[in-house]
């Protein structure tokens, strides 16, 4: 069983059991675990895999008939997709046939009469034998925003959508049992939860090991993905670089980017629409109180955690990168500043326990909504809140040597000023908290203080 995936199988399983053919779309980004998946849902059913290239109607019908041919499944060439899909249908073996389609976009870009020819084969087959077609992509913004204008009509005969999220960071301690809690923090923290850049780390290796060995020597896949990932489904890579790298140097709001690009604020709008849609940038929206007044609007993140990790670190320091060996550069561009980097992800690992405790019923009530505070004092890192409006906020340290008295007055100052009923206080801390912290927690039921050995 591949890891983190029983949702997504339970999900296709589903949809084979029922009576019929379908016609799915299950997309991701790459390096997301889609193949895994698919290897993991067909290894006892019949299937038949096609990767389609970039190219052209032609080109395509040419590579997937030499495949059909050398699979011996028939030999002559092929006229249309109609035809390539009949011979796959009629192949002779017992059971519903799972047809699966990578990176099917391309096929639907370059062909206008692909999706009209599947529907087809599919509806012939209701009458003699079953079949699953499995469209995939990694194009995300593709499948969210283009596909169904592109396909017209065809989008009437999709059976069903799976979109494969990244995986959360208690699957990342099971991938790396050899990694502390700490050591899996910062692992997640540069990764994210793609388990396709995860195979490039160690855990037999410390984290600065593996982030010189693996991101930072040029001879390994992780030194330029960070890049690819920009340049794979975006144009204008200079714009879009640059729009990220402000992000990543601390320009968050929409004035702070128009004044360090120069690009106007209506350019920054339109390709900060075109990152979210490939979740590579979000928009922070603020749990919604009654302390509209005191909230920051319009904040940006970089969302992808290696894209960030990417342009904090490697492209503003480019040159320096080639001049310098792996261990100096970390020691000189990264290590002074790895600590605060990983305490924002942090606050996610922290808020994905509590949500977790929430559905064990390890929380003091039933939360029903989560979600953070983004203050111009101050921010609220973690808020849960039941259906009768009872209420936990979290704070989350990860780069302080010591949680102390004074964060824990200034998280309920923000409470305040969110004008939030606090009943449960929750602190977090990757170290230890001062004594008058601890004597507090002593005398108060609803502050509690954790520590990564808790969690």
């Amino acid at each position: 069983m591949i890891l983190g995936r029983a949702q997504e199988l339970k999900y296709l399983n589903t949809y084979y059991d029922r009576e019929g053919s379908q016609i799915l779309v299950v997309y991701g980004e790459k390096n997301i675990g889609k193949t895994a998946l698919m290897k993991q849902f067909v290894q006892d059913k019949p299937c038949h895999y096609y990767h389609a290239r970039s190219a052209s109607e032609r080109e395509q019908l040419y590579q997937w008939g030499k495949e059909l041919s050398e699979d011996e499944i028939r030999t002559l060439k092929y006229p249309s997709f109609g035809e390539l899909l009949n011979a796959v249908v009629k192949d002779g073996q017992n059971g519903k046939k799972v047809i699966i389609i990578d990176e099917f976009q391309y096929i639907v870009k370059a062909s206008d009469t692909f999706m009209k020819e599947l529907i087809t084969v599919v509806h012939d087959s209701w009458r003699n034998s079953e079949v699953m077609v499995i469209l995939c992509s990694s194009s995300i913004g593709w499948v969210e925003n283009s596909m169904i204008s592109k396909i017209g009509e065809a989008a009437y005969e999709l059976s069903g959508f799976l979109k494969v999220k990244e995986l959360e960071f208690e699957n990342m301690m099971e991938f790396f049992p050899g990694f502390n809690f700490e050591k899996c923090v910062e692992a997640y923290a540069v990764l994210g939860g793609v388990p396709g850049l995860w195979r490039h780390f160690s855990d037999k290796l410390s984290i600065k090991e593996n982030i010189c060995r693996n991101i930072l020597n040029p001879d390994k896949f992780l030194y330029s993905q960070g890049q690819k990932i920009v340049e794979e489904e975006l144009r204008e890579t200079g714009v879009y670089n640059t729009i990220l790298a402000s992000i990543a140097a601390g320009n968050h709001k929409l004035n702070d980017l128009y004044l360090h690009t120069e690009f106007s604020r209506a350019k920054i709008s339109v390709y900060l629409k075109n990152l979210m849609e490939l979740e590579l940038v979000e928009k922070v929206f603020s749990y919604d109180t009654e302390g509209k007044a005191n909230v920051q609007k319009g904040i940006y993140r970089i969302k992808n955690h290696f894209v960030h990790f990417y342009f904090t670190f490697m492209y503003p320091n480019l040159s320096r990168l080639e001049n310098m060996t792996v261990f100096e550069f970390y020691g000189k561009y990264i290590a002074p500043y790895l600590k605060n980097y990983v305490g924002e992800y942090y606050k996610t690992v922290c808020k994905q326990r509590v949500m977790q405790w929430n559905k064990w019923g390890k929380l003091p009530f039933e939360a029903v909504e989560f979600g953070e505070w983004v203050g111009k004092f101050g921010n609220i890192d973690i808020i849960a809140r039941s259906e009768q409006g009872e209420t936990i906020i979290g704070l989350c340290n990860f780069e302080k040597p010591m949680m102390r008295y004074d964060d824990y007055e200034w998280l309920l100052f923000c409470a305040e000023k969110a004008k939030l009923n606090v009943d449960y206080v929750y602190l977090f801390s990757s170290s230890r908290f001062d004594e008058k912290l601890n004597l507090e927690a002593k005398v108060k039921h609803n502050l509690k203080l954790i520590t990564m050995d808790e969690m």
